[in-house]
């Protein structure tokens, strides 16, 4: 008898991976045709912006983790196959951003992502 389990998503892993700025090791919770929206002051919810697959995704979290600024995960939660996840961010000149990001898991990878995020004026 042939015994299959289904692979579990590892959130420590992800939140470490934030808080180190590794975009790779971000990138690396992503299926492959992974979809990420975002919404925020100037990509609304009429019009978020909305990347596909995981190099589309790993090329932003690249950009997003070479600017000089910390990111603190500060609450996670996991129920089967969802989780959600909020990052408090900070510029070396001290402005703050908010994310919160609600995931979407399948096969222990991220398969979408909708992430609200809000910057300081």
């Amino acid at each position: 008898m042939s015994t299959f389990t289904t692979p579990t998503f590892d959130l420590d892993a992800l939140c470490r991976s934030i808080e180190a700025r590794d975009a790779a090791g971000q990138a690396a919770a992503y299926a492959a045709d992974a979809v990420l929206t975002t919404i925020d002051a100037t990509t609304g919810p009429s019009a978020p912006s909305v990347l596909r697959g995981r190099d589309a995704i790993g090329a932003l979290l690249g950009e997003v983790c070479a600017r000089d600024m910390t990111h603190e995960v500060v609450f996670t939660v996991h129920s089967g196959d969802r989780a959600a996840i909020a990052v408090a961010c900070r510029y070396a000149d001290g402005t703050r951003v908010h994310c919160s990001a609600t995931l979407e898991l399948r096969d222990g990878l991220i398969a979408a992502q909708t992430t609200t995020q809000a910057w300081d004026a």
